[in-house]
């Protein structure tokens, strides 16, 4: 097995702690940052431990190997 880095961003919503990795779609949450890391942390794994199972990881390879990733905050009227 391979390690891999993957984006996860964080967010308060409401006195929860959203925690989601935009690559492959998987979303948790906590009630601390460190929590909600935890979390996202443990369902980035099985969700992995899931794909390997079932043969699907050359559907989610793209993602997990880019070598380069950027993120960006914008604002605009909402």
């Amino acid at each position: 097995m391979r390690k891999i880095q993957l984006t996860v961003m964080i967010w308060e919503e409401e006195g929860l702690y959203v925690s989601k990795c935009p690559e492959i779609e998987v979303s948790s949450c906590g009630n601390s940052p460190q929590e909600a890391l935890d979390n996202i942390h443990e369902a980035i794994t099985l969700y992995l431990d899931n794909a390997r199972a079932l043969d699907m990881m050359e559907e989610i390879e793209l993602a997990l190997r880019a070598r380069h990733k950027f993120t960006s905050m914008i604002e605009v009227e909402a």
